[in-house]
């Protein structure tokens, strides 16, 4: 059953010539999981790219966060001249953006000129080769996000002007669950919903979360290829929705030292690929493929950490008593652990609450998919669920506490490097050491209020 919002081709020319449709977006995943690309005006996509894609710069996977040109990345370089990838749109991804006006979009896939073999260190490959293992050893993911962020009553520009200090948040006391805080803002957060769903990407909920002006939607479960599209279009359409009204949101770990982080819970289920059927539970409860797809992650955690935080803010949010893990090991309905079991029978699944909402979701489903496959393959046994409070228990190994020590433990993963390759490997470890030799240059407000005067 098609989903509402969701395009044919067909329809698609159809509503352009129609006047319908007037631009698309062809967009492309980055590594800091944004979405780039371009505008194209409707006739022009209809007759040129529908058939054969667009050329895109190569750089767009090797730039910072500030679109500098990084020296040192296999993939492109100033050595290389930094030339085109080939663009491919994924129909299966075409849609309607009803937050805008007359406008449609799709994501692309990334080949290389001229050979047309796909990038291997682009996003959406790198999961895609994770799910082909996936299939090899019998085994379809499905997945689901749970994205929180902050709303602010500020325009991204006056934040921006006020260096993001003293900003004016949608709420001003912890509001999880709280109706009537909701409805203060449910002309953004009700408009997010609205239009995800009449854009293809079916919602669930949405609810204040753990701090003042906090929410979390929740969108319906898919596909990993596809929950991990619609991941990227909830929070391109998040922002932008929130620019309209005037506002801003932002999906940083840890925006404030004071206050809650924003997670990306990620729920994982494997399905057998002969007849759909769900594998991880039995007529006794957790089948052996479900407690060693566990284990895999558990043995795991610290080596793809990098995979679920690529970014200097993505530890600092990593602290006891936030509800955020700190500790490895695997629980029931305790949310003390980086690994949680969530429902029974066919719902039967594993919650990783290690990332952000910073995460890229297509570099952490593959780790994590790596990561349980390998626990199937091996058989590895993840040992009985933790009882009581993870954080206190010193006898836990701990995930990384900063962006170093997750480099250096994928740096050295054997794992890894079999599983995702070394050219992906090499290529985020490159970028997360820019992100850290970036960080390590600048002089932050906390080093001025300290030193400008006293020291």
């Amino acid at each position: 059953m098609a989903l509402h919002g969701r395009l044919t081709t067909q329809q698609l020319v159809e509503r352009i010539e129609r006047g319908e449709i007037t631009q698309v977006l062809a967009v492309i995943p980055d590594y800091y999981g944004r979405l780039v690309g371009k505008r194209i005006h409707g006739e022009f996509f209809a007759e040129h790219i529908l058939a054969d894609g667009m050329h895109a710069c190569d750089y767009l996977l090797t730039v910072d966060m500030e679109m500098d040109p990084i020296p040192g990345y296999a993939l492109s370089s100033w050595e290389t001249g930094y030339g085109d990838f080939h663009a491919v749109p994924d129909f299966d991804t075409l849609r309607i953006a009803t937050w805008l006006p007359e406008t449609a979009i799709v994501i692309c896939d990334l080949e290389g000129e001229p050979s047309h073999k796909p990038v291997s260190v682009a996003p959406r490959t790198i999961l895609r080769r994770q799910l082909e293992r996936l299939e090899q050893a019998g085994f379809t993911a499905k997945a689901g996000s749970e994205l929180e962020f902050y709303l602010f009553n500020d325009p991204y520009d006056t934040a921006r002007a006020k260096r993001y200090e003293d900003l004016t948040r949608a709420g001003w006391y912890i509001e999880d669950y709280h109706i009537l805080q909701g409805t203060r803002e449910d002309d953004v957060i009700g408009g997010i919903r609205h239009h995800l769903h009449q854009s293809g990407v079916p919602v669930e909920t949405s609810k204040g979360e753990w701090g003042p002006g906090q929410q979390e939607i929740n969108i319906q479960f898919a596909d990993a290829l596809e929950m991990a599209d619609r991941h990227m279009i909830y929070k391109h359409v998040a922002k932008e929705v929130a620019w309209a009204h005037g506002k801003s949101i932002t999906f940083m770990a840890k925006w404030h030292p004071d206050e809650a982080g924003s997670s990306c819970h990620i729920h994982l289920s494997l399905w057998d690929a002969r007849d759909g059927s769900p594998v991880f539970a039995d007529g006794n409860g957790y089948a052996p493929i479900f407690r060693h797809f566990v284990g895999g992650m558990l043995e795991h955690a610290r080596e793809i950490t990098l995979f679920l935080g690529s970014t200097v803010n993505s530890y600092k949010r990593y602290q006891p008593d936030t509800f955020a893990p700190t500790a490895i090991c695997w629980g029931g309905d305790n949310r003390t652990v980086p690994f949680r079991v969530v429902g029974k029978g066919k719902s039967l699944r594993i919650e990783c609450r290690i990332p952000g909402a910073d995460v890229n979701p297509y570099l952490a489903y593959a780790a994590l998919l790596a990561a349980g496959l390998d626990g199937i393959e091996r058989q590895v046994e993840p040992g009985e669920m933790y009882v009581g409070n993870a954080y206190v228990d010193e006898t836990l190994e701990h995930i990384p506490s900063s962006l170093p020590e997750a480099i250096d433990e994928a740096a050295d993963s054997a794992f890894l490097r079999e599983a995702l390759g070394d050219d992906v490997i090499e290529h985020i470890l490159h970028f997360a050491r820019t992100e850290q030799r970036k960080f390590e240059k600048s002089v932050t407000d906390w080093e001025r209020i300290r030193y400008f005067e006293r020291i």
